[in-house]
């Protein structure tokens, strides 16, 4: 039988690593495209062929990878290098950056409507520390403790009725508030929600305002008009500022005391006078109270912005992925071995189809089980690696370094001899 004769269309593999990139060809291979329109990027790119086609001996045994396979991996690198320089950057911000305007983004991460941060890479800049976390818990404590705070107080009224001592301020100001007769601050607030009482006001009756201090103070606690602020020619007083402190402390005691009529208390919104009225004087209490539930945790005030549609965590932090223009030198060497790390894997990938390539006589077992370990030690490595430095610079790992330094040298100076003036 003849031996046939073979005429193979090729000798060698078609898919080999050529020795060198070509810029010209990144950006058609790239799955993403992230970073296909800088030209410093599709050069990086490039030049990873040539580091990958040396670091794998290229020039000894052929490489079954195309030069696409090193565009994307090096894309990939840039992307991780991006996810991880922007997680340790949330860290630092996210407290102030709490309630700040948001944005949209792309299937890229890629910001497409928002506020004023919409493309100024704010992924770049350096906050300012505005204890957003804790201004937005102390907003509720302040309100508790009567010294401001957004949520809104709201102020009413009830008739004094004579021989009543009882009134039930829970219907009263929901019975207000659906009183559509009338232009309320409150006005369709309450419904079926609970009012939480903060304050009650009344007036007490004109004469006594008169006879213990009214405004003039003649002869009563808290004269400050005629003690000490006048003299003859021949002395003048000079009243210490404590006096007068205490006198108006004295004044403001004076009011507290002497002046309220009427105590009460208040049960589940039910108060009740002491003693009990035996006229209608005075006219009116006043209540200052809040609503429940005035604001819902999650909605925005109409009349200004709180934040509850803005930056609540992670996620809607306004961050894109880091421009490739602004990777210095240390952030591009970390992305090269990256992209090497994931070459390997795509090539341990491809060899681990064929576990052997049989020849005559015998046959070439592969290291694809090498590439693949190797691959994946690199990439844990070089991730935990960056994570770990990223951690030490944060900012409150600076403070705390800048505190350790500035005690170091206060020993340092301990120990240097105070200057002799020598004549």
């Amino acid at each position: 039988m003849a031996v046939p004769s073979l005429n193979p269309a090729s000798t060698s593999n078609s898919n080999v690593l050529p020795a060198t990139g070509s810029t010209t060809n990144v950006a058609s291979t790239l799955p993403f495209g992230m970073y296909a329109s800088s030209t410093s990027f599709l050069s990086g790119a490039s030049d990873q062929v040539a580091y990958t086609y040396k670091k794998l001996g290229g020039d000894v045994l052929d490489i079954e990878l195309t030069e696409g396979n090193v565009y994307s991996a090096y894309e990939e690198a840039v992307l991780e290098y991006s996810y991880l320089v922007n997680l340790h950057q949330s860290k630092n911000s996210i407290s102030s950056l709490l309630g700040a305007a948001t944005a949209s983004f792309d299937q890229d991460g890629q910001i497409v409507s928002g506020d004023s941060l919409s493309g100024s890479n704010v992924e770049l800049n350096y906050p300012k520390f505005d204890y957003g976390y804790i201004r937005r818990v102390s907003e509720r404590m302040v309100t508790e403790a009567g010294l401001g705070g957004t949520l809104p107080i709201y102020s009413g009224s009830f008739q004094m009725v004579a021989q009543q001592q009882d009134y039930n301020l829970q219907t009263i100001l929901s019975q207000s508030s659906a009183d559509e007769g009338q232009t309320l601050a409150y006005s369709g607030r309450v419904q079926n929600k609970r009012v939480i009482i903060r304050k009650v006001f009344f007036k007490t009756p004109r004469a006594m305002w008169r006879f213990y201090g009214y405004y003039g103070g003649f002869s009563v606690v808290g004269n400050m008009r005629t003690y000490g602020q006048f003299a003859d020619d021949s002395t003048f007083e000079i009243v210490p500022t404590w006096q007068n402190k205490l006198q108006a402390m004295a004044y403001e005691d004076a009011l507290w005391t002497r002046i309220s009529h009427y105590s009460y208390e208040i049960r589940d919104n039910h108060i009740r006078i002491f003693p009990r009225p035996d006229t209608t004087s005075p006219e009116k209490f006043w209540v200052q109270f809040s609503i429940q539930g005035d604001y819902e945790p999650w909605e925005e005030p109409s009349n200004s912005r709180t934040g509850i549609d803005g930056v609540n965590n992670m996620n809607t932090l306004p961050f894109q992925n880091v421009p490739y223009e602004n990777i210095n030198s240390i952030g591009k060497q970390w992305i090269r071995r990256f992209a090497l790390a994931l070459t390997k894997e795509m090539l341990g990938q491809i060899r681990g189809k064929f576990s052997s390539v049989p020849i005559p006589g015998e046959s070439v077992t592969l290291n694809f089980a090498d590439l693949l370990s190797q691959a994946k030690t690199e990439q844990d490595s070089l991730r935990e690696e960056l994570k770990t430095i990223l951690d030490e610079m944060t900012y409150d790992k600076l403070a705390t370094l800048d505190s350790t330094m500035q005690d170091s040298t206060e020993k340092v100076l301990v120990s240097v001899p105070a200057g002799i003036y020598v004549g």
